[in-house]
C-alpha cells in the first residue's frame, strides 16, 4: 500500500462501536468515540472514517458526519466474541481491505475483528471483558471470561500500538503486549469544562448503569448512613439498570432503609442532563468493584465536583486521595460513608478540591489535547512525517 511522506493524506479508519444519535451513547465506549471523532475531524490533515456494526442491521449503508464518514455493518452473529472473532471479523477484514486506510484505530472488542491485518493499527483498551464477566457473575461466569481472556490476551499480543488508558492497563499488558505502549486518557465533551457550579442543598450523584459490578447497592447503603448522622442530602442515581435482580434488590434495599422519599433513580438521561447534575451536586460516587477508567469520574472532575470512588483498579490513578476527593474501599460500607460526610460536611473542603480536579482534568481530559496526542501515535504507526505545529488545529487554543 502507498504511503504519503507527510500526515496530511493519512486516511483513519477507526473501528468502534458509535451511536446511530451521536447526542445519545449508549456506554463508555460509544461515548468516548464520538468526543474523540470529533476532535480529531478538527484537524485537517486526516480523512477520518468510522467503521462499525449494528445488531439487526441487513446491508451496509455510509453516511455523513460533518467531515467524517460513518460506515455501518450488520453484526453476523449475535454472541459478541464469536462475532468478533469468526464472522465479524471476516467481514471487517473484507471491508477494510477495500477502503484501504493507512492507520485503523481499533477500540475495546473490535480490537478482535482487525486483528492480523497487515495496516499499521493502534488498539485502545478500555477494559477487561474477562474481569468484568466474574464479577457480573452470571450462568458459566468463569468459563466464559476463560474464552475472553484469551481472546483479549491474543488481540493484546498482536496489535503494534496500544493506546492506554491507565497505568491500570499498562500494569495488566505486561508480559503480554509485544507492541509500543502510549499513556494517553479518554476525552471528554469539552462542555463538561464549562459546567457552572450551581450547588442545590447536599447532593450525592453517580452516573453508572445499576448493576453488580458498579456497586450501586453499596453507595446506597453508605448513603444511608449519612442520612442517619443528619445531614439533609439526596442521593441521586442516573443509569439503566442491567441487572434486572439486581436493580429490584437496589429497590427493595432503598425502601426498607427509609430512603424513598431522598433517592431519586433518575433512568438513563442524556450528556446534558448529566452536565445539569453536576452543577448541582456536592460530590459525585461511584464505587465500583472492577474499573478501568470510568467517565463519570472524568466529567465529574472536569465540572468541579468533589469524587468519592473505589481503591481499586484504575481509579486510584484518577483521583488523588484528599486533594480532589478521596479512595475508599468498595466492600467497606462505613468507609465510604464516612468520606461522603467528611466532604459534604465542609463547604471549604469542597471548593479546594473542585479547584484541584478542575486543572487536573483540563490537563488530561480535554478532547483537544487527547487528540494531539492520539494524531501523534498515528504519525508513528504510519510512519510518516508529522506536520509543523503552524498547521495544527486551532481547537488546541481551547486548552489553556
Amino acid at each position: 500500500m502507498a504511503r504519503s511522506t507527510r500526515v496530511s493524506s493519512c486516511k483513519i479508519a477507526i473501528v468502534t462501536a458509535f451511536p446511530a444519535d451521536p447526542a445519545t451513547p449508549r456506554g463508555g465506549v460509544e461515548a468516548v468515540s464520538v468526543v474523540l471523532v470529533e476532535a480529531l475531524a478538527a484537524f485537517d490533515d486526516l480523512e477520518i472514517h468510522v467503521i462499525t456494526t449494528d445488531r439487526g442491521r441487513t446491508h451496509v449503508a455510509a453516511s455523513e458526519l460533518g467531515r467524517t464518514t460513518i460506515h455501518r455493518l450488520p453484526q453476523q452473529a449475535s454472541r459478541v466474541l464469536v462475532d468478533a472473532t469468526g464472522p465479524g471479523r471476516k467481514q471487517m477484514h473484507e471491508y477494510l481491505s477495500r477502503l484501504q486506510p493507512d492507520v485503523i484505530h481499533a477500540h475495546d472488542v473490535y480490537g478482535l475483528m482487525v486483528k492480523g491485518l497487515d495496516v499499521p493499527r493502534v488498539l485502545t483498551i478500555h477494559g477487561f471483558i474477562h474481569g468484568d464477566t466474574i464479577v457480573a457473575d452470571g450462568r458459566f461466569a468463569r468459563a466464559r471470561s476463560f474464552l475472553w481472556k484469551r481472546a483479549e490476551a491474543q488481540a493484546w499480543a498482536d496489535h503494534p500500538h496500544i493506546i492506554s488508558i491507565s497505568p491500570y492497563v499498562r500494569e495488566r499488558l505486561s508480559g503480554i503486549a509485544r507492541g509500543t505502549i502510549h499513556d494517553i486518557e479518554n476525552p471528554i465533551a469539552a462542555a463538561c469544562f464549562d459546567v457552572k457550579r450551581r450547588e442545590r442543598g447536599l447532593i450525592v450523584f453517580s452516573a453508572a448503569v445499576i448493576c453488580r459490578r458498579k456497586n450501586t447497592l453499596g453507595l446506597v447503603e453508605a448513603f444511608a448512613r449519612v442520612v442517619r448522622a443528619g445531614l439533609d442530602a439526596r442521593l441521586r442515581l442516573a443509569g439503566p439498570v442491567t441487572e434486572a435482580s439486581y436493580g429490584a434488590l437496589v429497590d427493595a434495599r432503598i425502601q426498607e432503609l427509609g430512603l424513598a422519599g431522598r433517592v431519586d433513580l433518575l433512568g438513563s438521561i442524556d450528556s446534558g442532563a448529566v452536565r445539569r447534575e453536576l452543577s448541582a451536586a456536592s460530590v459525585f460516587g461511584l464505587v465500583s468493584l472492577e474499573e478501568n477508567a470510568p467517565l463519570g469520574i472524568e466529567e465529574a472532575m472536569a465540572a468541579g465536583v468533589p469524587v468519592v470512588a473505589s481503591n481499586r483498579c484504575g481509579m486510584p490513578y484518577m483521583v488523588r486521595h484528599g486533594e480532589t476527593g478521596y479512595l475508599v474501599d468498595p466492600l467497606d460500607v462505613d468507609d465510604i460513608a464516612r468520606r461522603l460526610r467528611q466532604i459534604l460536611e465542609d463547604a471549604g473542603r469542597r471548593r479546594a478540591m473542585s479547584e484541584s480536579a478542575r486543572a487536573i482534568a483540563r490537563d488530561r481530559f480535554h478532547p483537544a489535547s487527547v487528540a494531539r496526542r492520539t494524531r501523534d501515535v498515528y504519525v508513528e504507526a504510519a510512519g510518516v512525517t508529522a506536520a509543523p505545529s503552524s498547521d495544527r488545529t486551532a481547537l488546541e487554543a481551547q486548552v489553556s
